[in-house]
């Protein structure tokens, strides 16, 4: 390597996400985003917040920890039936071992008071979702960049 010149540490491995999302459409969007992508990612979708808070800790058909790994990130919808995405950010971020699982909020929401409490609440992130799959395929790829390249992720074992 050149003197004064640093290598970028890639991350080319995949790295899990936990979708929550219920809308059926957006759930086949995003997978198909991030199919697109250069990197693949290992996904996980769940379709309601009382489902992802039984994937996050294990619980009813998610208790096999081999089978169901815990997510390196969380892609957390707002509105969703049982428990919103704001009741799972508030629960996970009460517990010391679980609140460093980084969670972008994914949403087509443009509120800004929705924005600020997600940050409030421990989201590292608040990804408002694009009208057009291109935009989405866009936002996709900045994404990954960030996620792979720029950024460096916890380790979840217990």
């Amino acid at each position: 390597m050149e003197e004064g010149k640093e290598e970028i540490s890639f991350n080319s491995y995949p790295i899990d996400i936990l979708l929550v999302e219920d809308n059926e459409a957006d759930i086949k969007i995003t997978l198909r985003a991030f199919d697109k992508a250069k990197i693949k990612n290992r996904f996980i979708v769940v379709r309601d917040g009382e489902e992802a808070l039984d994937y996050i800790y294990h619980r009813n058909q998610y208790m096999d920890k081999k089978q169901f790994p815990y997510p390196d990130l969380i892609l957390l919808d707002i509105q969703m039936p049982k428990l919103n995405g704001f009741g799972v950010l508030e629960q996970l971020k009460e517990e010391e071992h679980r609140k460093i699982i980084p969670v972008i909020m994914l949403t087509s929401s443009k509120n800004e008071e929705e924005i600020a409490k997600s940050y409030r609440y421990g989201a590292v992130g608040f990804i408002q979702k694009p009208v057009s799959y291109e935009a989405f395929v866009k936002v996709v790829d900045g994404f990954n960049f960030y996620w792979h390249i720029i950024n460096k992720l916890p380790n979840m074992e217990e």
